[in-house]
């Protein structure tokens, strides 16, 4: 996708060097584009923790160049099993961690020191690659939901919540990769974009990547979505996911299940677009057996924008005395979901449907 006309991925190794890896800081974004240079495994685990990068497939591709990071510093069997350890403990929900780091465990361990990093660097590009093919596949197959709504130009109107664009995988999203499809097709879409407190990953990242490819959208309170829903405003919900049981149970950025809630009161489609790779096979009950994340209370109890001089700033919103909460996802129940738009086409949120789909995974 471009910013400014000028065509990015959220990561990438440095052309300079061919071995620093360099990413988006998110954390910076609406107000500046910021190309951050990553250097160590430590640095990169500091990325994936403290959310300069962040989405279930950019976390595994990071977590992959993290482990390229290690190798290159020191390609030992002790340190091969540290940097797994390390980078595996940086986010605990979305799954696409484990798999990515699975995976370079799979490509790694076999060798010697010796050709470590350069096997590294190389399985870490082809997740990357393959993670741009997969979410275009899911644009393709999610892009007939919206045209088939789309007769006569009429406008569509799809809801979404957190970020699940282009910045929170390598390149195209999930949930926004079909929008992105009708939009340059010419369809007339619309995206009601929720702010998604407390990190406001609606507003800051939603509301920017599509501003910056020409997408209609209007940002809205996270409480409005039921209310254009009772109006008849939404077409149709799509969200992302950072971990999908075998029996369809999505775990997603907190607020994502009262969104499946209005949706099934009001006879609203509700879609949850994913790769396949953030499908944990291991469980089939999301309340009982996916970790949700705890993150700091700060998230709540401040807010940060531009203030009107110009500035960037942190300020406090809840009285100094209140605790605050801050659990990072919540789970829709399979029940709640009208289907899941994967990279080989629309599937039930059932085991049946899944393990139909993919079965040499499951």
């Amino acid at each position: 996708m471009k910013i400014d006309g000028t065509p990015y991925r959220s990561i990438w190794v440095d052309e300079a060097d061919g071995w620093s890896v360099r990413i988006i800081d998110q954390t910076k974004l609406p107000w500046a584009v910021d190309l951050v240079r990553l250097t160590t495994m430590d640095e990169m685990a500091h990325a994936i923790r403290a959310m300069l990068v962040r989405g279930a497939p950019l976390i595994g591709a990071s977590a992959a160049y993290g482990m390229a990071l290690a190798m290159r510093a020191d390609a030992s069997d002790s340190n091969l099993v540290q940097a797994l350890a390390l980078l595996g403990a940086t986010r605990p929900t979305a799954i696409n961690l484990r798999w990515a780091l699975e995976r370079m465990k799979k490509a790694l361990q076999p060798l010697s020191p010796a050709a470590r990093t350069t096997a590294a660097y190389a399985e870490a590009a082809a997740i990357c690659d393959e993670d741009v093919a997969t979410n275009e596949a899911i644009g393709r197959h999610g892009l007939p939901l919206l045209a088939a709504r789309a007769q006569n130009g009429r406008r569509v109107n799809v809801l979404t919540h957190c970020n699940a664009g282009w910045i929170a995988t390598v390149d195209w999203g999930t949930a926004l990769a079909p929008i992105y499809m009708a939009h340059d097709a010419g369809l007339n879409v619309h995206v009601w974009v929720e702010e998604t407190r407390p990190r406001n990953q609606g507003a800051s990242l939603t509301a920017w990547e599509l501003g910056k490819h020409g997408v209609p959208h209007t940002v809205i309170a996270d409480n409005a979505g039921g209310h254009m829903m009772q109006r008849g405003d939404v077409d149709l919900v799509i969200v992302g996911t950072d971990r999908v049981t075998r029996s369809g149970d999505v775990a997603n950025k907190i607020g994502t299940y009262l969104k499946a809630l209005a949706a099934r009161d009001n006879g609203v489609p509700f879609w949850v677009a994913l790769p396949s790779s953030t499908i944990d096979w291991t469980i089939s009950d999301g309340l009982a057996d996916i970790p949700i994340e705890e993150r700091s209370a700060a998230e709540v109890t401040t807010m940060t924008g531009r203030a009107l001089d110009g500035s960037i700033a942190t300020v406090r919103i809840v009285p100094t005395a209140s605790p605050a909460a801050n659990p990072a996802f919540d789970v829709t129940p399979a029940r709640l979901v009208t289907g899941l738009i994967t990279e080989r086409g629309l599937c039930d949120a059932n085991e049946a449907a899944l393990t139909e789909m993919f079965k040499e995974l499951a």
